[in-house]
């Protein structure tokens, strides 16, 4: 069994590397306290609520506080479920214990695919930044370096994951933390040579609900799919020196980050700069305001924070890819060279996982007008899939945990089942409205059905082992 898994219930293998040797426990508490704070903080943040601003107006803070609330009772379903039983194929690990072998199978390489995708997207996006201060550049070969360096970081030591993770999270808060620093000043009147906005942009232009209640739904839309980079926390725990107090803290202070890092900022955004100001698709919302309230060389500052964002995610999705990967090869869900350790590090799971992400930048180049578009249409809305598996998992697992072990809930959902049925009933209006406009509704298509193919392969895969175990179990009988 692997050092950074709970027992597991009979039946069900443990979370450990195949090759004979488990994860290490390199990451220290401070690499997972500066995770989890910035985890929270992706390129999505800094430039894609542009759009979502653009259509709902000043209530895309009602947005984000309410995607917010959702992602809040996600994370605190996950992390009562990973304190109980840290894994690094944490919700995965999960989903098999309380539904079965293909729930397990589904969510966990459905993930695989998302961060692998994801991996090479923000490759491209990271490459963009850096041949427009460098024109002429190739935009490959800045991906084939970044892609480069963070996989043989991740394949050195986990430590090497947390040191990137600690700096990368660092400077996106530091510069958050001095945004609204900036932000809340020229609110109030105090910043030099800015006058106090009022209630002016918030009421004005249209009013603060300038598109209706269909500008608010795109704008929760857009808001829902900006939170994903939580669960990292929740793989990561199991490899630091104390996996349930890291989940516990982590999951304890998920709240104020949200509340301060999203819907903070989103309110700033819109009291300072009109909603329907161009700049603030074109440019982003962040450099929008710093160029209103006159901040010299925004533009550029800005730039460096979305690097850094998008060269952390880079890192964190290569980890994560690996964990999961190795997490479900450990439970016998697919090939076993992908579950090797090597000095505590899966590293055939980090070049599988790498170079997958980096085949969907080729396939960028080469085919960006179906088979990329495909890739991206089937990412558009598995994040919300991974949640539904952790609400459902979590609605039977604390029942279980209660009957078994109550001792292992060191974080508690809050007022059990009912929030619990609000959160899966919040997701499945997010999925309705989804279905509802033309854009989401593909993505809703192409993910739905990557899900149920791989549910069924699942399915299929535990029927078949089952009817295996049977058959060897009669055999070992007979020859008694």
């Amino acid at each position: 069994m692997s050092k950074t898994s709970a027992p597991p219930p009979v039946g069900l293998p443990a979370d450990s590397g195949s090759g004979g040797q488990g994860l290490s426990h390199g990451l220290k508490q401070r690499h997972l306290s500066m995770i989890a704070l910035g985890g929270v903080i992706g390129a999505g943040l800094f430039v894609g609520s542009g759009a979502g601003i653009a259509q709902a107006g000043p209530s895309i803070v009602i947005a984000y506080a309410l995607s917010g609330l959702l992602v809040m009772l996600v994370m605190r379903m996950l992390g009562e479920m990973s304190a109980a039983n840290p894994a690094s194929g944490t919700f995965s690990v999960h989903a098999e214990r309380a539904i079965g072998p293909w729930a397990g199978f589904a969510s966990g390489w459905i993930f695989w695919f998302l961060l692998c995708v994801v991996v090479g997207l923000e490759g491209i996006g990271a490459a963009k930044i850096m041949t427009g201060w460098l024109p002429g550049t190739p935009e490959w070969a800045w991906v084939a370096l970044f892609t480069v360096t963070f996989c043989v970081a991740n394949l050195a030591a986990v430590k090497n994951f947390g040191e990137f993770e600690f700096w990368f999270a660092a400077l996106k808060v530091g510069a958050i933390v001095l945004f609204l620093g900036i932000g809340v000043l020229a609110i109030i009147g105090v910043l030099p040579d800015t006058d106090a906005p009022g209630v002016s942009n918030l009421t004005g232009e249209g009013g603060f609900l300038p598109n209706g209640t269909e500008g608010l739904v795109f704008g929760l839309l857009a808001s829902v799919f900006a939170y994903g980079g939580l669960e990292t926390v929740t793989i990561a725990a199991a490899e630091s020196e104390h996996p349930v107090q890291g989940v516990a803290k982590a999951v304890r202070t998920a709240m104020w980050r949200i509340a301060i890092f999203y819907v903070g900022s989103m309110a700033v955004v819109v009291t300072l700069v009109p909603w329907n100001d161009p700049k603030v698709v074109a440019q982003g919302p962040y450099v929008a305001t710093l160029d209103h309230l006159g901040i010299p060389a925004a533009a550029q500052i800005m730039n460096v924070v979305i690097l850094i964002a998008l060269l952390s995610a880079m890192n964190a999705n290569i980890y994560a890819a690996s964990r999961m990967s190795m997490s479900l090869v450990a439970r016998g869900q697919g090939p076993k060279a992908l579950g090797r350790t090597h000095r505590g590090v899966p590293r055939t799971a980090v070049v599988v996982s790498t170079a997958f992400g980096f085949g969907c930048v080729l396939l960028s180049y080469w085919r960006p007008d179906d088979v990329f578009m495909w890739l991206l249409n089937m990412i558009g809305a598995i994040i919300l899939v991974v949640w539904f598996f952790v609400g459902v998992s979590q609605l039977i697992l604390r029942r279980r945990t209660e009957r078994e072990d109550p001792s292992r809930l060191v974080v508690k959902m809050w007022l059990y089942p009912g929030l619990t049925w609000v959160a899966l009933a919040g997701m499945a209006t997010v999925f309705v409205l989804m279905a509802r406009e033309d854009d989401t509704r593909t993505q809703l298509l192409y993910s739905g059905g990557l899900t149920l193919a791989l549910c069924l392969v699942g399915y299929v895969r535990q029927v078949l082992a089952r009817a295996g175990a049977e058959k060897d179990g009669a055999g070992a009988e007979k020859d008694r």
